[in-house]
């Protein structure tokens, strides 16, 4: 993505990479191969220590402890469409 604004101006290439966050300092768990002193930008998401790397397998943990009963109207809910937008004009 490039962009340019005011008299700053350049392209952003984006990667996803884990790193460990401790005393401090965030540290990648893979090389950056970086120049010294380059600037980045950052976007932080936590991840859960004890959550599936699976998203499938987390959202069977959210489900786990529900009767199927439960289960049935958590998705008649999610699928009705209404209560989240507006209806169209």
């Amino acid at each position: 993505m490039c962009y340019s604004v005011g008299v700053e101006e350049g392209c952003v290439v984006t990667r996803t990479i884990e790193a460990i966050y401790r005393n401090g300092v965030l540290t990648p768990l893979e090389p950056l191969d970086l120049p010294d002193d380059a600037r980045v930008l950052l976007d932080v998401h936590l991840r859960e220590p004890d959550m599936p790397g699976n998203p499938l397998a987390a959202w069977h943990a959210v489900y786990a402890d529900l009767s199927p009963e439960d289960v049935a109207a958590i998705e008649s809910i999610a699928g009705d469409r209404s209560r989240f937008m507006p209806a169209p004009r």
